[in-house]
């Protein structure tokens, strides 16, 4: 099947069309339904019939948006009505909740007057936190918009106009910033002078560019100042008419600095393209296709050609996702009355600085692996990155609060944390860490320093204040790969094969002259394997903590901290544990990594360390020892090691958490079976902890609750050594060695 023929397979599947109502609050029980409903739910009516503002406390109305269109100029289908269009308004709703957690009840009007359009929508204030319009065609776009937001209190933003607006503008002013030009400098070309086009020329003038440099076409050439006179052209268009001579897009377009192209595809020749000044900045966003393609603008010229298109199979996509989500998200959290000019810009040059930073790894992969660094062909943020939501939704609250557009204030810290917590419960967990690294951060050497992961980890480290990273690694390398990544930092490297380190020489053939190392072979580990460098770094306290793993196998990484740092004096083990985060439950998995077959004793003190490190993120623990057996229901060898593991942790004196065990999974995770038929079980609440009976189950059941019960995994997290040391797995992300950083450098906070 082609594409339509699969869309129309993917929204006619049952259930039709592409979202649905959830319940927020339990709705299990009589109580609930009666709290939820009649008669309980008098009393927050009640309490906003006295107090408007109270429907913001007690409902949904502050995370509700209303797509508002009448589908009379749906993109690339023109006027194909109310009805027609309900699938693209929903779809709008889908990215509304995707990026930026917001939900949105579609509203398709079938009304053709401005008047009574304003009306209806002006009715339903009542129900919505804000009113996204969408696909309603000009000059009537632009009278409905204005209407609309000076009769209502919350914010009106019309997509078509001041999207593309936004993300160009963005774009714009990283390009200029790449040519080496100044924006109230450049010589814009417009093609196309409806809604988008007109609200994007108004918006490049409020980021600083001059309105007499712009120069814009419709479909009978250069908007002049003598067509105006004669009656060619409406209001809307005649605020771009110039004092020049009557031409066509050809000689507007010689000598432009910038084609900004909202109009219809093919309509850009290369010898156009070669007219314009040096170094051109090319907007082909017409979709689906683009004035002129990527190739035939970029093969045009052998200067840089800076091209941006409204697709996304080409660098530098001009997508409306990039704004709307997050600019409503920043609105609605502060209760703004409106989405101002001030917040628009705000929008515009938090994706302008995102640009700049270094791509997290996931975001590469889902375009490709292709690199995506700043430069003619990265401009924007790719619409998959996840940090736009924290870059561009605190600048808009901040630029509300700032221009007097907003009815709460935030404090931006507690903000930025509250947003990650909508991305999953992982982001929040990991905050806590963060955090906490941030106020203390200490040395963590990097044993595989020349690897460009481990190198912009350590950017970013230093960039945030959560560490102080070591690269251990040839320094000519290492500031090679540093520059060749655009990473504008002054690393600590510490390079084996040149310094002075007789010392951890020294110190290595001392700890392991009695496990076979010569002294001679001491000189070539210490100079040629960096594990074992780092190892001894961190014994001798040259740093404290360590990561490696991300290029060697788990058990050849493990081995030399091993050798050289040990477990801690009350650790006879080291284990490894993953925090496991759904959506509003995280759960600790231990051991998935170290140990093949514990016995009791150390499946009792795995448990001891992982609540340890449970307490890192703030969770009280609550630990159950797995079997396939429940409190003694079968009796052998293997169950009776968790059994006795649970019966030691609850004889111990220092163990102050609740501990139970043998269990079998669902026992330990549902609350009714263990209050229900277990209600003698230690846990009063279902266990956060899990010890799995040996390695085999633990790195299974671990893995099948990523793949299959949708959490996302962190770590692996070495716990019991006697300084901190965490082992990637290979393959690990930039965000991976950042998070485990951050916790060895809680990790040591705590020696």
């Amino acid at each position: 099947m082609g594409l339509d023929d699969d869309s129309r397979e993917y929204h006619r599947q049952d259930p039709p069309g592409k979202i649905e109502i959830a319940t927020t609050k339990p709705t299990n029980t009589q109580r609930d339904l009666s709290l939820a409903y009649s008669p309980g739910v008098a009393a927050p009516c009640l309490d906003i019939a006295d107090d408007e503002d109270a429907a913001y406390e007690y409902t949904a109305k502050g995370n509700l948006v209303g797509v508002v269109s009448n589908g009379s100029a749906v993109l690339g289908l023109g006027n194909i009505g109310a009805q027609a269009s309900k699938p693209v308004m929903e779809g709008k709703g889908v990215l509304f909740k995707r990026f930026a957690d917001i939900d949105v009840f579609d509203i398709e009007l079938d009304i053709a007057d401005v008047d009574d359009f304003v009306a209806a929508t002006k009715a339903m204030e009542p129900t919505f936190g804000g009113i996204n319009l969408e696909d309603i065609k000009a000059p009537e776009c632009f009278e409905i918009e204005r209407q609309l937001r000076e009769q209502m209190d919350i914010p009106v933003f019309h997509d078509d106009q001041h999207g593309t607006a936004i993300i160009s503008g963005a774009a714009l002013l990283n390009a200029a910033d790449v040519a080496g030009k100044d924006l109230d400098d450049l010589d814009i070309v417009f093609s196309g002078a409806g809604a988008s086009a007109l609200a994007t020329a108004r918006f490049y003038v409020s980021l600083g560019a001059k309105k007499e440099n712009i120069t814009m076409c419709d479909s009978s050439g250069i908007i002049t100042e003598s067509r105006v006179e004669a009656g060619d052209v409406n209001k809307y268009k005649a605020e771009f008419a110039q004092p020049v001579d009557e031409g066509s897009l050809s000689d507007a377009i010689e000598g432009a600095d910038v084609f900004a192209g909202l109009s219809v595809g093919g309509i850009v020749s290369q010898e156009m393209v070669q007219s314009m000044a040096d170094d051109p900045i090319i907007f082909a966003m017409a979709n689906p296709d683009p004035e002129i393609t990527y190739e035939d603008a970029k093969d045009a010229r052998e200067d840089t050609v800076i091209m941006a298109t409204g697709r996304s199979d080409y660098p530098n996509q001009v997508n409306n996702v990039l704004g709307f989500p997050f600019i409503f998200r920043g609105a609605l959290d502060v209760r703004a009355t409106e989405i101002n000019e001030a917040m628009k810009r705000a929008a515009a040059e938090a994706l302008a600085e995102l640009a700049r930073q270094d791509v997290p790894d996931a975001v590469v992969k889902a375009y490709g692996d292709h690199p995506l660094q700043f430069g003619p062909d990265y401009v924007i943020p790719k619409p998959l990155d996840p940090r736009v939501l924290f870059e561009v939704a605190p600048a808009v609250a901040q630029a509300a609060m700032t221009s007097g557009a907003a009815r709460e204030r935030l404090d931006m810290n507690e903000y930025r944390e509250r947003l990650e917590a909508r991305l999953g419960k992982s982001r929040e967990m990991m905050r806590v860490v963060l955090n906490k690294a941030k106020s203390n951060p200490k040395r963590v050497a990097l044993a595989e320093g020349e690897d460009e992961k481990m190198i912009r980890a350590a950017y970013q480290m230093q960039e945030e204040g959560i560490a102080e990273p070591i690269l251990v690694g040839k320094t000519a390398t290492i500031l090679r790969k540093a520059e060749e990544l655009g990473l504008d930092f002054d690393p600590t490297i510490a390079n084996p094969r040149d310094g002075e380190w007789d010392h951890y020489v020294d110190r290595l053939y001392e700890l392991r002259q009695r496990k076979g190392v010569t002294e001679s072979e001491s000189e070539e580990l210490v100079r040629r394997d960096s594990n074992y460098f780092a190892s001894v770094m961190v014994e001798v306290g040259d740093a404290d903590a360590m990561l490696t793993g991300l290029t060697h196998h788990y058990p050849s990484a493990l081995r030399p901290p091993l050798q050289i740092i040990g477990t801690a004096d009350d650790a006879n083990y080291a284990a490894g544990v993953y925090m496991m985060t759904f959506k509003n439950r995280v759960v600790f998995c231990a051991d998935t990594t170290v140990n093949l077959d514990p016995d009791e004793e150390i499946l009792a003190e795995i448990t001891k360390h992982t609540a340890d490190l449970a307490r890192q993120f703030n969770v009280e623990p609550r630990a159950a020892l797995l079997s396939y057996s429940n409190f003694g229901s079968v009796t052998n060898e293997g169950t009776r090691k968790p059994r006795d593991a649970a019966t030691l942790l609850q004889d111990d004196p220092d163990v102050d958490f609740p501990v139970d065990g043998e269990m079998q999974a669902d026992t330990a995770l549902v609350e009714d079976i263990l209050e229900g038929t277990y209600d003698f079980a230690e846990l009063d609440e279902p266990a956060n902890l899990l010890v799995f009976p040996n390695l085999e189950a633990g790195n299974i059941g671990y893995k099948l609750l990523q793949r299959l019960g949708g959490a996302e995994a962190i770590g692996p997290m070495l716990v019991g050594m006697d300084k901190p040391v965490h082992v990637l797995q290979r393959g690990d992300e930039v965000k991976d060695i950042v998070n485990l950083a951050a916790t060895a450098v809680v990790d040591a906070q705590e020696e």
